[in-house]
């Protein structure tokens, strides 16, 4: 098995999104159907990445990589809740992945919801989506005080960057698998913004 540094891994993947946002596609990335065979035995995907479940966003497009490259978690809001936390365990140990994306997007529907529960309480929400923003909640609660609090879109914008935070800070302390990998084994757990609108993905770090 070939491991892959979260450098090269981190390098690939904004060189693929570039291909994105010029309307290019690897040849690599195309024909991977054709390994299709090969990868049924095994898999050595190079990243991490856990990602909104909008259907504006998939992982694999937005960084132009095809079958078996990215293990992709998707949940909505990008939110970190145990089993999520699971599945990056499990890839970054069985297959010696060496970096993890938390990535958000742009005018997120959970963001979204989120701020508006916040706003305006529904008392006959759905459990299962209370589930989902109460997670996110405390990203937003800090802005509460602030001038942002009236000013939606602004609000958004920034609810969306401290929800990708508080994942990637969840994923860094909230696992002693993943805090040893960090430690000892170069792994790498990074946020990320994928924008709708320019298609460009910005890593905060």
């Amino acid at each position: 098995m070939t491991v892959i540094t979260a450098a090269e891994a981190l390098h690939r993947l904004r060189e693929g999104n570039q291909r994105f946002v010029s309307g290019l596609r690897s040849v690599e990335a195309m024909l991977s159907h054709t390994r299709r065979d090969q990868l049924a035995s095994g898999q050595e995907p190079f990243a991490i990445i856990l990602g909104c479940s909008d259907s504006r966003v998939p992982a694999e497009l937005v960084f132009d990589q095809g079958l078996g490259d990215l293990f992709v978690i998707r949940v909505a809001g990008n939110i970190v809740a145990p089993s999520q936390v699971g599945s990056v365990e499990f890839a970054a140990e069985k297959f010696k992945t060496r970096l993890v994306v938390v990535m958000g997007h742009t005018q997120c529907g959970a963001i979204c919801a989120t701020v508006e529960e916040m706003h305006r309480p529904n008392a006959e929400q759905s459990l299962n989506i209370k589930a989902i923003v109460d997670r996110i909640r405390p990203a937003v609660e800090p802005f509460r005080p602030t001038e942002l609090w009236d000013k939606m879109d602004e609000l958004i914008k920034h609810a969306t960057r401290a929800n990708v935070l508080a994942s990637v800070n969840h994923l860094r302390h909230g696992s002693q698998i993943l805090e040893r990998l960090v430690e000892n084994e170069g792994l790498m757990i990074v946020g990320a913004e994928y924008n709708l609108e320019s298609g460009v993905v910005e890593f905060f770090e």
